[in-house]
This record gives C-alpha cells, structure tokens and sequence, in this order.
C-alpha cells in the first residue's frame, strides 16, 4: 500500500480517482489554502486527513507519493522538498518556471535515481491521437516533415481575472502549449533542436494581465522536420487543441469540426473521416501507470525524462522570446 497526499483541489481533487484505481494505493491526505474549496472538496472525498499547509504533506515520513496541483509559482519548490524526503512526485504543468530550477530538479533527480515523477500531459490518452501515433509508426503517413500544434484556450477571463494574472509570473506556453509541445515530440519520436517564437499581448490590452496572451513558436528538428505551436488564451472559441501533420504520404487535421485523413492530392477524392474519441480522457486517467512503476517497477505513460525534455523546449521557447533570436535546446 503507497499513501498519497495531495496539494491543491483544483484540479488535483480529480488525481483521486486515478490514484485510487489501483487498490494497493490510497489517497490520505488533502491541502489546499482555501477553506471553502477544502471543506468542499473534503465533503465529496470523505475519511481523509485534510489541511492548508502543503508542510503537511511534505514533511510526513508516512505519505510515499506527493501530487501537486499548486500553483505553478510553487511548482518548483514542492517538487524539490519531494525529492529530497523521497517521495515519488505526479506533478501537473509546468514541472517549473525557469531554467534554474529545471537544473535543479534534473540534479535532484540524479542523486536520487529511486525516486519517480511524471506529469499530467494528458493528451497522450486522447484515443484520436493514439491512433495517429499508430499511423505515424506504422509508415502510413509516410516521412513527417511539418506539424501545427495550437493550444487554443477560449477563456480569457481566467488569465485577467484568476489567478493566473495574479502570479508574478505567468507563461502561457508553459501554462498551455507544453500540451501541444509534448504530444508532437511523443507522436514523432524526435525533440526539436532549436525554436524561435514571437508573442503579444494585444487581447489583454488594458488589463490587469501583463504577460504574453498569444505566442507562436518555430521549431526545428535535427531530422530536418519543422514544426509550429502557439498558446492563443485569448481566442474567441471554447477551448480546443488543434493539429496538423503533414507526411509524405498523407496528412492529418483535427479541428472543432472533427478530424480528416488526406491521402491524395486529388480535389475529387473525400478525406477519410476519423472518428476515434477526442478528448476522450480523464485528468486521472495517466496516474494509475505511474503508481504502477511505483510498486511494480515498470516505466510511466510519461516518464521523468520526458517530463524534463519537455520542459526544457517550453523553456527554450520563453529565452527565444526574450532575446529575440534562435534559441538551442538544452537537454542537460
């Protein structure tokens, strides 16, 4: 039996259910800095240990696994004080803020090769983009050469009104497209070499929100393949992915009005029409292969690596928009 704590009921409330699907594992105890949504949240999940101290958790020798939902400025911190009381970290996104502190986590890691972490980068489980994967691997779409990749969130209230505009430090790219970023490196099999990007922050234009609202990033892969991905918060449309990938032998969209397989250039010849589910996951549903690599030694749906290796494009992408100029990845 592994025991789990959990900070942050937001999102984090839904990590129950993942953890506890598995019935070696059990969700003790519950933090969050808000009395109303504890109380809330504590009522739906009863019989646990609950607080507003993330130290509850943390410093508890008895609490194996730590799931963080904070906020993202606190990211760092919790995952760090995981580590080094060794405990296993399911984190949501982004693992953290800055270059600094992702040395700091990799380091962390090296000195306890023991310890497992993974992150909630839940498009992976959508059945419409496992299928494309199968396609790509299996040859049917030919040799990759470009993808598009658009985090489209439609609610820009969230970013002028909650909390996200309330932190000193807000990236939407880190907050958004790291979905899109990981799901074009886990459906290719490659990571970019290099990216370049601009942002605005036109629709946020006289608010209290002072950071980048939309960015477009350019990302070049060794193999010659090109990719583009944006975080658009401001867009007017609910929120939705979208995804293009163009092989040699066919291409693929998915939108809002569903997704087509091309696989001629003739007008007169119809798209296939793809009908597998999209979204068609639950924020939980890539815990129960974590908890399994806990107690069974096996390797996550989404492994520490690729969590980092990630996290260091989505970092690669906010240097570029500082300096203006190319930026290389640093994946050590």
């Amino acid at each position: 039996m592994i025991r789990v704590g959990i900070i942050g009921l937001g999102v984090g409330e839904r990590h129950i259910a993942g953890f506890e699907a598995d019935e070696r594992c059990r969700v003790v105890a519950l933090i969050d800095q808000d009395p109303a949504k504890l109380a809330e949240v504590s009522n739906r999940n009863p019989g646990r240990r609950t607080g507003s101290s993330a130290d509850e958790i943390l410093n508890d020798p008895e609490i194996d696994v730590v799931s963080i939902a904070s906020y993202d400025r606190d990211h760092h911190s919790q995952v760090m004080r995981a580590i080094e009381a060794g405990k296993h970290v399911f984190v949501e996104k982004p693992l953290c803020l800055f270059e600094n502190e992702l040395q700091d986590i990799r380091s962390a890691l090296r000195r306890r090769p023991d310890i497992k972490l993974s992150s909630n980068l839940i498009l992976r489980r959508t059945p419409r983009f496992i299928r494309l994967r199968e396609r790509i691997q299996h040859g049917e779409m030919g040799e990759v050469y470009y993808l598009e990749g658009d985090y489209n969130y439609g609610r820009l209230h969230k970013i002028t009104e909650g909390w996200r505009g309330k932190q000193p430090y807000y990236s939407v790219v880190h907050g958004g497209a790291i979905h899109l970023l990981d799901l074009l490196m886990w459906l290719t099999g490659q990571r970019p070499a290099e990216v370049f990007a601009f942002g605005s922050r036109l629709a946020t234009s006289g608010t209290s929100f002072s950071f980048n609202d939309c960015v477009a990033a350019l990302l070049r892969f060794p193999s010659g393949m090109l990719a583009k991905v944006t975080a658009n918060f401001a867009c007017v449309m609910p929120h939705t992915h979208l995804l293009s990938v163009y092989g040699t032998a066919a291409s693929f969209q998915h939108g809002p009005g569903g997704a087509a397989l091309y696989q001629s250039r003739s007008p007169d010849i119809a798209p296939a029409r793809i009908d597998d589910a999209y979204p068609g996951a639950e924020k939980g549903d890539l815990i129960p292969s974590f908890v399994r690599s806990i107690l069974d030694g096996s390797e996550p749906e989404i492994s520490a690596a690729d969590v980092l290796d990630c996290m260091a494009v989505s970092l690669a992408i906010e240097a570029a928009l500082q300096t203006n100029a190319p930026v290389r990845v640093d994946y050590h």
